[in-house]
């Protein structure tokens, strides 16, 4: 039996290493942040993502098919977080 033990050890200061750990754990918290996101988001929260849409834009925007929506009672109308960030990302432009 070949008991060889290998092991690497890296080396570094504190600051560093509680940057890396805390760029790390921001990191995590966003992705499960965004995990925990709902799909369907209600007219508030869509505006808000639109940066302060009135009611007659996100009218204008589900009815023109540019973001989704669902109606599931008379009264009540929600919109998909995905198809609002995909429209504001239509809008990108890459930098120089």
């Amino acid at each position: 039996m070949d008991n060889e033990f290998s092991a690497k050890f890296v080396c570094m200061e504190s600051e560093a290493w509680y940057a890396m750990i805390k760029t790390a754990v921001t990191q995590i918290r966003a992705e499960d942040k965004a995990a925990k996101e709902d799909k369907w988001i209600s007219d508030e929260k869509a505006s808000n993502l639109l940066d302060g849409a009135s009611t007659s834009t996100l009218l204008r925007l589900r009815n023109s098919g540019k973001i989704k929506f669902t109606q599931p009672t008379r009264k009540l109308i929600l919109y998909d977080r995905d198809s609002i960030m995909a429209y504001l990302n239509k809008g990108t432009h890459e930098t120089f």
